[in-house]
């Protein structure tokens, strides 16, 4: 390796790691239940991203999950209150609980709504040493008043990536979801609902598959770096 190494003159030796299967199987694995944030993007009465919401809710409880929804409703504009605010608290304590999420939105003017967006932005990237959504597992759902349509959730893969979270390949899209709900709120047998069932059970394995080895899986060699050369600073710098 290091005479590979020697091909490689900007690499710093010592933070340079080849990655190692074996970290991949962690040495006691996790016996609690994967544990889910669920959030939708709707406040109407009859929100069909929130019945669809519910319907993953149930999925993932039958597969042996623990399951919270975050109710949006009170949740203020970003910046428009304090990090204290009681629903800003709520959603971030859930955040740093969970160890996946699905994200549910309506599709309103060829985007997700800005409720939907409102609740991402307030989970920021890290709060002090925590990074409440780095490595997490993450399901995309919408719901369509008309025709399929993909736009909200393209929308939403952008936003898990750059929220670095790892964001499942399969994805749900209800068409005319208007139709697709009984009057008690139940989604109806369809192809809709299957793939709905896909999607929780792969989120349900790529969650037990990673959560253990999230810390190996999100290590990086430009942040080991960049740690290298602050405390190199800080132990080098003049006495004051």
């Amino acid at each position: 390796m290091s005479d590979l190494l020697n091909d490689l003159p900007n690499v710093e030796r010592d933070l340079f790691r080849v990655p190692d299967l074996a970290e991949l199987r962690p040495a006691t694995p996790s016996t609690h239940a994967p544990r889910f944030l669920l959030l939708y993007g709707s406040l109407r009465e009859r929100s069909f991203s929130r019945l669809l919401t519910e319907e993953a809710a149930r999925l993932l409880r039958a597969m042996g999950g623990e399951v919270r929804i975050f109710n949006p409703s009170g949740l203020p504009l970003p910046d428009d209150a304090p990090e204290t605010h009681p629903k800003v608290t709520e959603l971030r304590e859930l955040t740093q609980w969970a160890e996946g999420m699905v994200w549910c939105s309506p599709e309103r003017h060829g985007a997700m709504t800005g409720i939907m967006k409102a609740q991402i932005d307030w989970i920021p990237l890290s709060i002090g040493a925590i990074r409440p959504t780095q490595g997490k597992t993450l399901a995309i759902m919408q719901v369509c008043g008309g025709s399929q349509s993909f736009n909200a959730v393209n929308q939403m893969r952008v936003l898990g990536r750059w929220m670095r979270m790892l964001t499942i390949p399969n994805q749900s899209s209800v068409a005319k979801a208007f139709l697709e709900f009984d009057d008690n709120g139940r989604m109806k047998p369809s192809p809709y609902y299957d793939r709905v069932v896909d999607v929780m059970e792969e989120l349900f394995k790529f969650t037990l598959l990673t959560r253990d080895v999230t810390p190996y899986l999100v290590d990086r060699y430009s942040e080991r770096r960049e740690s290298a050369e602050a405390l190199s600073r800080r132990v080098n710098q003049p006495a004051i």
